[in-house]
């Protein structure tokens, strides 16, 4: 009966370092995933845009393109940033009607980050200028863009991921005060 017991637990014993020696021989602990290139940014993308300012937000789906060194978009969504100066929301659907499409280009540097396998952006956002209408008159309105975090493309899936904040508006010279900042976050955008 003991030797039955012990040459139960020799079997046991060589099952579990069969086991581990298999586990080891595995030389590929991971997915192949190929290097990304400055290069592989550029395309068109989809994805989703969340707009916070404060406790309120609102979520739609935005296209843009990226160049060489420049994000493009041709409707970029300034609802906020048009209810912050008109207020009224019957004005602000008139205003945004007559505004019509927005374009922006957000200007960004690359870096490859082979540890990560992704390329960094770094922004260099412009002011956005929008003549906005409002009782009879046009509102010169200058939005102050800022970039708080780099952005990221990630090679493996394809997807970028990056943040704006509208720090400041200015109306006609005057800064907009009171003024909640306005968040736009692109959490997860899509090659095409």
């Amino acid at each position: 009966m003991k030797k039955f017991i012990v040459l139960k637990a020799f079997m046991a014993l060589l099952v579990g370092f069969v086991s581990l020696g298999l586990l080891s021989c595995n030389d590929n602990d991971g997915p192949d995933i190929p290097p990304v290139k400055l290069q592989d940014v550029i395309g068109n993308y989809k994805g989703k845009l969340i707009i916070s300012q404060g406790n309120n937000k609102n979520e739609s789906i935005v296209g843009f393109a990226v160049k060489k060194d420049t994000i493009k978009f041709t409707d970029l969504p300034v609802k906020e940033i048009v209810k912050a100066v008109v207020k009224d929301p019957v004005k602000t659907e008139a205003a945004l009607v007559a505004l019509g499409k927005i374009k922006y280009n957000l200007n960004y540097t690359g870096a490859i980050n082979t540890y990560y396998n992704a390329v960094e952006l770094t922004f260099a956002p412009k002011t956005l200028e929008l003549n906005i209408p409002m009782d009879g008159a046009i509102k010169k309105t200058i939005v102050t863009f800022a970039a708080k975090e780099k952005g990221f493309y990630v090679g493996q899936n394809y997807a970028m991921k990056f943040g704006l904040v509208a720090e400041k508006i200015t109306v006609d010279g005057a800064v907009l005060t009171p003024y909640e900042m306005i968040k736009y976050d692109f959490p997860y955008c899509i090659k095409n």
